[in-house]
């Protein structure tokens, strides 16, 4: 017996997306509806190819598909992507669905090495990933991705000349660390640092990218300013590791993205070295720097807790290497490729839930 369409998409109706809570025919996910004896087949277009809970939704439509066939039906589902962005238009980064600040209060606390990492685990999930190292005073990011004696081309196109990032594991790359000489102190005024991030915004050909990570400096600063006076972005990750000293200063830079009058959403707080961990025994867990201090931030503020990453040799080493620990296999990997997918879960539920991004207007006082 040849199920309906109109039977299929009712069906489908009644399977929720768990994270933005409404059915999958309404959000649009549902995609090439076929019918034929004994057999359904249909696509499913998730809102992130990072989604954690694709397993979960497949099992929910086949489970609703059978509910309605009186005999036993095939169910093909394909399972597929396309990460939702709400940006207005805008000249700047035309073809970059999200931007997402990645920032800390204080220097220290890995926030470079998350940003990494976290580029990474995306990248491996099948979206596409630029990073922009916008910490132009101490860049680190090519050091981590190995790529620190490499120099971007310059390509013109209608009379103007644009960078082109570096490409390494996927992920495109701009930093200030790969357009001046290695030992080259930067000793610049805020403005001129601040001009330096216009450029990698404005004049880089970044393409099309779902995600763009904004590897910002420490504290709150003009860089974090001229971000978004620039560009509608998208959210904000504030990074911090559990002591105390490291939680009243992330406070201040997420309570800088809250103001009034800049309003970028948190998409969440990621504890850095919440534990120290051996290689060779995972189990000790020594929490050297205080236990749940970014877990505390999180609930007092009302944001989701991202991840408690550990303090781990190896994750140090890869990352002196020029080799994040994000492209092995094992159990940090997976750590990571969690970080991802609450990333990705958050944008979309922002995407779904909150007003479009627009450029912030800040006026002198």
């Amino acid at each position: 017996m040849k199920i309906t369409e109109e039977a299929i998409l009712k069906a489908l109706g009644t399977v929720e997306d768990p994270d933005l809570k409404q059915d999958l025919v309404t959000l649009g996910m549902i995609k090439n509806v076929k019918s034929e004896e004994g057999k359904v087949s249909f696509t499913v277009e998730l809102t992130t190819p990072a989604c954690p809970l694709k397993e979960i939704i497949r099992k929910e439509c086949i489970k609703a598909i059978e509910a309605i066939s009186e005999e036993k039906v095939e169910v093909s589902i394909d399972i597929t992507s396309n990460v939702t962005s709400v940006r207005k238009e805008s000249p700047l980064l035309p073809d970059v669905k999200n931007i997402i600040a990645v920032a800390s209060g204080k220097g220290g606390v890995g926030k470079s090495t998350v940003t990494a990492n976290l580029a990474v685990a995306l990248a491996k999930s099948g979206a596409k990933v630029g990073v922009i190292d916008a910490d132009i005073f101490g860049p680190s990011m090519p050091t981590m991705f190995g790529c620190e004696y490499e120099q971007p081309k310059m390509i013109k196109t209608d009379d103007v000349t644009l960078i082109t990032p570096i490409e390494q594991f996927g992920i495109k790359l701009i930093s200030i660390g790969l357009l001046i000489k290695k030992d080259n102190p930067m000793v610049w005024r805020g403005p001129v640092a601040s001009s330096a991030l216009k450029q990698f915004i404005g004049d880089t050909e970044w393409g099309s990218l779902d995600y763009l990570l904004i590897d910002l400096p420490p504290g709150t600063s003009d860089i974090h300013l001229t971000l978004v006076q620039s560009v509608p972005v998208t959210g904000a990750i504030i990074v911090t590791t559990p002591q105390k000293v490291a939680l009243e200063d992330a406070k201040k830079g997420l309570l800088m993205f809250k103001q009034k009058q800049i309003d970028v959403p948190i998409l969440g707080i990621v504890e850095n070295m919440s534990y120290f961990m051996s290689d060779e025994n995972p189990n000790d867990k020594q929490y050297v720097f205080g236990k749940g201090g970014g877990a505390g931030l999180a609930k007092k503020e009302d944001v989701p807790l991202l991840a408690e990453i550990p303090l781990m040799q190896s994750i140090r080493e890869s990352c002196d290497e020029g080799f994040p620990v994000t492209m092995e296999d094992n159990s940090i990997t997976d750590i990571f490729m969690e970080l991802s997918q609450s990333v990705a879960r958050q944008v979309a539920i922002r995407n779904a839930t909150k007003t479009p991004t627009e450029v912030v207007e800040v006026t002198k006082q």
